[in-house]
């Protein structure tokens, strides 16, 4: 069953995530190697992007979840206009 945006941000907040709110990219943004001090989890809504570790690449569609954890550098590239609900977690 597809859950809404509601019930992904709820059931994060459930997951201990804060700071949760929906992000837009365009394609071609792109976002250089950087690392945050919290976990980070994206939950794709609509659209698709690569995220880029040292170790791994994620390609990200509509439906998937990705969690980076703290302190782990990556990149983003944005592929198709996108849609995604993200929160951290310390």
């Amino acid at each position: 069953m597809k859950k809404t945006t509601s019930e992904i941000i709820q059931n994060l907040r459930k997951e201990g995530y804060s700071n949760i709110f929906v992000w837009k990219d365009s394609k071609g943004t792109y976002y250089n190697w950087h690392k945050h001090p919290y976990d980070e989890i994206r939950v794709m809504l609509k659209g698709e992007m690569i995220i880029k570790t040292p170790t791994n690449e994620y390609h990200l569609r509509k439906g998937d979840v990705l969690n980076v954890p703290a302190g782990e550098i990556h990149e983003a590239y944005v592929l198709e206009d996108c849609e995604y609900v993200c929160g951290s977690k310390i």
